[in-house]
């Protein structure tokens, strides 16, 4: 009788202890997981977050600005999506023109959450890519670096910069209209307002 009790605590122990190790292995997985997590990350899981008013995400820009964007893709080095400054244009927005995301507590919440196992197409594509296809739409933009805004169509776009035909915002590209064509490195350009 008293060898019954001596295995069943014995058991209940070592079945304790099991659940102790899996509970830190899980923590410690999760760590691992937090400490990899990207910027690109964190702000695709904001856009899949289930409440629409918390799919805006507000950032600070390099020049220390602040925006508000809704993003609609989230590319590799990338976003794009509607700006909330009431003016309905959309824009794109380079990691690496953001300082610092700004985000109130259910984003913080939103942005850890594990990513899906499939990743959709946008999420390889870098900026280049992007750029490239408003060059062959012969969209008219306005370029944000930090210590300019410029508007015109892309001409051409290399591996690390962009040929901007300068000219005003509401009037077609034609060589008459061109004022200049000037070349932006790509790790300067803040926002790209379409």
């Amino acid at each position: 009788m008293r060898w019954d009790h001596l295995f069943d605590d014995l058991a209940g122990q070592l079945e304790h202890e099991l659940r102790a190790e899996e509970a830190d292995l899980q923590q410690e997985e999760e760590r691992l997981r937090l400490g990899r997590l990207t910027l690109r990350e964190r702000i695709a899981a904001v856009q899949r977050s289930a409440d629409p008013a918390a799919r805006r995400i507000r950032y600070r820009s390099l020049a220390g600005e602040m925006h508000v964007l809704r993003p609609l893709t989230v590319g590799r080095d990338w976003m794009a999506g509607d700006l909330d400054d009431r003016s309905g244009v959309q824009a794109v927005v380079p990691f690496s023109a953001i300082d610092a995301l700004l985000l109130d507590r259910g984003q913080v919440e939103a942005s850890l959450a594990p990513a899906p196992e499939s990743p959709v197409l946008a999420a390889r594509l870098g900026i280049a890519f992007l750029l490239r296809d408003l060059c062959r739409r012969r969209t008219a933009l306005a370029v944000e670096t930090s210590t300019s805004v410029v508007t015109g169509t892309i001409d051409r776009v290399g591996r690390d910069h962009l040929d901007l035909a300068v000219h005003e915002l509401g009037t077609p590209r034609r060589e008459s209209a061109v004022d200049h064509i000037r070349v932006i490195a790509l790790d300067q350009v803040l926002l790209l307002r379409l």
